[in-house]
């Protein structure tokens, strides 16, 4: 009997916070964009069937000629085969099934199709993180859920393997912003629909010495020589490949036919037992 996935986000709560939001604060999604954009133009082939899933359509209205842009529910409306670049738009960090979203992407790519996931990684908001929990513990003696958990970019690419997905690659583009105080960053958050969607999240309001302690200990801790509060996004970039018989295949291990120290003009050592 498959078990299902654990609820770990509140799905209404988030399609309400995102309805919320403010076209101007979408920096993110608009940097994920040029990020799809400019990896397309450095693969060698010509893609005419894409397919968008993000839950802002109009960061890509004017992007990816003829593509099909549809919400990250949790059953995409994608048709099987269909399209030959799926691109999964700043969502995948809000799912609660992240590989059954994979997987649907790419029963929609043709053989050989391409899938670009652009998401939220594990140090994103990190400076944040430390400083709610802080203020909190130090007032209440205890944690709630603040700050949505995010994958590392080694368990992230794991996902593409898990999901059927062939040459998989991960790397990262991190980014940071500045902000005048925790406030500023806070209405940001909830401009660019990334607030708190945890289902096991509070449902009343934090006291307002909590957030005053926090700003408090995130100047303390992180800002800048100018008195800034950076905070961190991480956008990890994840790449694989619907599988096809003619793509490159890795070498079986043992089968080199030269050492790596010698391409390297290193001498080569043995590891510890």
């Amino acid at each position: 009997m498959t078990q299902s996935p654990p609820t770990l986000f509140d799905r209404q709560a988030l399609t309400i916070q995102r309805a919320r939001h403010k076209p101007a604060a979408l920096f993110l999604h608009e940097t994920a964009r040029d990020e799809v954009e400019d990896r397309l133009l450095m693969v060698n082939r010509t893609f005419n069937k894409p397919a968008v899933v993000t839950p802002f359509a109009e960061i890509w209205q004017n992007s990816l000629p003829n593509a099909v842009i549809v919400p990250d529910d949790d059953l995409l409306p994608l048709q099987p085969g269909a399209h030959d670049v799926v691109v999964h738009a700043m969502c995948l960090h809000w799912a609660n099934d992240p590989v059954g979203q994979l997987i649907q992407c790419r029963r929609a790519l043709t053989e050989d199709g391409l899938l670009l996931v652009l998401m939220l990684g594990g140090q994103t908001l990190h400076q944040l993180r430390s400083a709610l929990a802080e203020a909190e513990t130090t007032l209440t003696g205890g944690l709630s859920p603040r700050v949505a958990p995010m994958g590392e970019i080694r368990d992230l690419g794991a996902l593409l393997q898990r999901a059927g997905l062939a040459l998989p690659v991960a790397d990262l583009v991190p980014l940071t912003a500045e902000y005048r105080d925790l406030t500023h960053l806070m209405h940001d958050l909830r401009d660019m629909g990334e607030t708190n969607a945890l289902a096991q999240r509070q449902k009343h309001a934090s006291s307002r010495l909590m957030f005053e302690m926090a700003d408090h200990l995130y100047r303390q801790h992180f800002a800048t020589d100018q008195g800034r509060l950076p905070a961190t996004f991480e956008l990890v970039c994840l790449t694989g490949w619907s599988p096809s018989d003619n793509q490159q295949q890795p070498m079986r291990p043992g089968s080199a036919r030269s050492r790596l120290a010698d391409a390297l003009k290193v001498p080569e050592t043995k590891l510890p037992e």
